[in-house]
């Protein structure tokens, strides 16, 4: 296993790629095309993408479907990308999927190298593992998570049956663009001729780039707000109870383990991405099913509760709506006096659009650097947040696990009983390696 994954890693990494579908389209090819041996419902947006993936997988598994799920990035186990019915495929599986697919990877690198291309990405790879082992399995569907953009992002050597664009804000761009309506265009290249597109709620001018595309491509367009919505939502003891409009009918007082108006909105778009793909007439779903379905739904890293006494939650926010969501659900699911947070982010994002976006409910931010070269510098961190924060509610700790250490120390001391509280924040692998220390893992 660990021969196969350094393999995998040592390839141009996933943010550092050239756009193009030439290479994963002759690999598959080569395969036999795997990726269209099931249905398939794809996912892309700017936020929401893997929870919304993983709320369409729990609805397909409450029907007894064999689902197989490729999100991005992972956690703590490149094997998180690749999941067979809810859970991530096993060791064996991964190796011997990786041995079948080998030569044919070679042969596409060759090929490329000969013609002065680049050879394959790591995100090419695993997407080609994916498909081939969802196809091998084999499952009834495949829910796929788009990993950057839409139009050339590798996923999209596959038709999905059905079209998911969960909200769209400006992130990635040196590739996708500088404007959500630029970015836009690239996501909604996944809308297919005869799909069925189904639309989260977005900004008028990205709802018009949208509308285009499936009007061109000939889809059925299903809108979020028209078609389908949130009717309410009210606090409960570990989530909230929510009521939805589906493409057939309401669907009252579920529960959704999960915290915040950005959840419910995921909830109702997977909701509505099952019911078109079963036809979306009435009483498409049973409710019974939905219910027991999102009561069981996980998102790991997402606005978690990973301690208690102080409550650390750790959330994945990488961009400013992404941080504005995460910022709006925690007044609204929990009751803080004092809130601490813990930041590092990577340096190609919009770090000062993060900071912005949390200051109004962080009391104090402890600034810090994630494992990794793609890193913003503790320093230049912390510059940024003390013009955001102010100097006297900005510490600095250049390790992460110091930093937690010292969050936690100030709720202590400056919480009252049962109200102080941590947040982990800024990216992805800042969430991993906090979860990673604080033993939230499953290690």
């Amino acid at each position: 296993m660990r021969e196969v994954e350094a393999a995998i890693l040592a390839r141009t990494p996933e943010h550092d790629l050239v756009p193009s579908l030439d290479r994963i389209r002759a690999v598959v090819e080569l395969l036999g095309d795997p990726q269209r041996a099931y249905p398939v419902v794809h996912v892309t947006g700017t936020n929401g993408k893997t929870s919304t993936a993983r709320m369409v997988e729990a609805l397909f598994a409450g029907f007894g479907m064999r689902t197989g799920r490729f999100t991005s990035p992972h956690l703590h186990s490149v094997r998180e990308r690749i999941s067979f019915d809810g859970k991530p495929i096993d060791e064996e599986r991964f190796v011997s999927t990786y041995e079948d697919i080998a030569p044919y990877l070679d042969l596409v690198d060759a090929r490329s190298k000969e013609s002065g291309g680049p050879t394959l990405s790591f995100f090419e790879v695993l997407v080609a593992m994916a498909y081939a082992a969802f196809a091998d399995a084999p499952v009834d569907v495949a829910v796929v998570e788009v990993g950057m953009g839409g139009e050339w992002d590798a996923t999209n050597v596959a038709d999905g049956q059905v079209s998911v664009v969960t909200p769209v804000a400006v992130d990635h761009e040196r590739f996708l663009g500088s404007t959500a309506p630029e970015i836009a265009a690239e996501k909604s290249g996944i809308i297919k001729p005869g799909a069925v597109a189904v639309l989260a709620q977005q900004e008028v001018e990205v709802a018009e780039v949208l509308l285009r595309r499936a009007t061109e491509a000939g889809a059925t367009v299903a809108r979020e707000g028209l078609e389908f919505g949130v009717l309410s939502r009210t606090q409960a003891v570990g989530g909230q109870l929510i009521s939805l409009r589906g493409l057939g009918g309401d669907y009252e007082d579920v529960f959704l383990p999960l915290f915040g108006a950005h959840q419910a909105q995921n909830a109702v778009v997977a909701l509505a991405a099952v019911e078109a793909f079963f036809g979306g007439g009435a009483d498409t779903v049973d409710i019974d099913v939905v219910r027991s379905a999102f009561a069981g739904v996980r998102s790991p890293g997402r606005l978690e509760v990973v301690r208690r006494s102080p409550t650390i939650l750790v959330d994945a926010a990488h961009n400013p709506a992404g941080a504005l969501a995460t910022a709006a659900a925690i007044p609204d699911a929990f009751s803080f006096t004092h809130l601490v947070g813990v930041v590092a982010a990577m340096a190609d994002k919009d770090v000062r659009g993060i900071l912005e976006a949390f200051e109004p409910v962080l009391a104090e931010v402890v600034v810090t650097e994630a494992r990794t070269p793609r890193a913003m510098p503790v320093d230049e961190l912390a510059r940024l947040a003390v013009e955001v924060f102010g100097a006297d509610r900005v510490e600095v700790a250049p390790r992460l696990d110091s930093a937690l250490d010292t969050a936690v120390a100030l709720a202590e001391d400056q919480g009252e009983l049962g109200g102080a509280g941590v947040l982990v924040t800024g990216s992805i692998v800042t969430v991993a390696q906090a979860r990673a220390l604080l033993r939230a893992d499953g290690r």
